[in-house]
């Protein structure tokens, strides 16, 4: 049997990686009370500052996130309650809410990076600076074009 083209292979790592990642994520934040879904919202207001001012609905961070609907919904509610983010109406659209991201959640998500900073940073133990910034470099590209790509297909 051949090995697999180099792509896929890479790809494949990459969800592997992203499983692993994943499990140790959920392990480390369970006592601060954040699951992976959670934090992954917070991260997504933290990196869309544009968004931000105006706030974002329901619908836009489910399809930025390729995730269905109800599960976001679900997860916001959460956040919500937390009073991590905070909900007001969307004056272009009755029907639909804008959520930011309140100085808890702020506090909450920094508090969650400093919680997986340990775990994340023996990952790298032994890595250069150089090398830790040529493989983001790396996957920054990679991810630039998925999205991108993305975009182009909706």
């Amino acid at each position: 049997m051949t090995a697999p083209p180099l792509p896929f292979r890479i790809i494949n790592w990459i969800g592997i990686i992203e499983q692993l990642a994943s499990s140790a994520a959920n392990r480390v934040l369970a006592p601060i009370d954040l699951p992976l879904p959670q934090f992954i919202l917070l991260n997504h207001f933290t990196n869309r500052p544009a968004a931000e001012a105006g706030g974002h609905t329901i619908m836009a961070v489910a399809n930025a996130l390729q995730q269905p609907q109800p599960g976001i919904t679900k997860t916001v509610q959460k956040l919500v309650d937390k009073g991590f983010l905070v909900e007001r109406a969307n004056p272009q659209d009755g029907r639909s809410k804008l959520l930011r991201m309140t100085p808890k959640g702020v506090a909450a998500h920094q508090a969650a990076i400093a919680a997986l900073m340990p775990e994340l940073g023996r990952a790298f133990d032994g890595w250069s600076a150089k090398e830790m910034q040529r493989l983001f470099a790396d996957l920054d590209r990679l991810k630039v074009w998925l999205d991108a790509d993305r975009d182009t297909r909706d």
